[in-house]
């Protein structure tokens, strides 16, 4: 297994808990349930602790990938100062949900003031995420990026078809 493959395996979670932990939060905060809440809050622990996997992993994956037709270094530059950003963000998250842990373990007042917090960063970092994650998955897949990469030996009357049809259709 090489890092191409652990960043694959790794680079999901975050994401998806992300999103996960802030529908918890949410319900959590409706009703006014703490262990409900104290679950987004270790979700967001832990799609922390994978964004750190992520990033040990993405500059081996990068290393396998950007010498590969039709990928280049521009959209994997794109994507891994993308996934800094997040990162910072994943472990800010990551962080203060360590401390509305704690708070809510020791049923501190503040941690309702600090799940409003948790709440507003986990929605940045959701926007975040769905950059990343897009921009990730253009590196390989191109035909969804906004401008697909046509590779030297492709059928370029099947590509000229298809375009056509595409504009016919609307």
């Amino acid at each position: 297994m090489n890092d191409a493959h652990l960043h694959l395996i790794v680079n999901h979670f975050p994401i998806i808990g992300t999103i996960l932990g802030f529908g918890i939060l949410i319900v959590g905060m409706l009703l006014k349930n703490n262990s409900v809440k104290n679950t987004a809050y270790v979700l967001f622990i832990v799609a922390a602790i994978f964004a750190a996997l992520s990033m040990a992993t993405g500059e081996g994956a990068e290393e396998l990938v950007e010498d590969m037709p039709s990928i280049g270094k521009k959209i994997i530059h794109e994507h891994e100062e993308l996934a800094e950003k997040l990162a910072i963000a994943l472990y800010v998250l990551g962080s203060a949900s360590l401390i509305a842990l704690f708070l809510s373990v020791k049923k501190n007042s503040k941690e309702k003031l600090v799940s409003y917090f948790i709440l507003g960063l986990a929605l940045v970092t959701i926007y975040l995420t769905q950059l990343v994650g897009t921009s990730g998955g253009e590196i390989r897949h191109t035909e969804i990026r906004e401008n697909p990469v046509v590779t030297e030996g492709a059928d370029q009357n099947a590509i000229l078809n298809t375009s056509d049809k595409e504009a016919n259709e609307k």
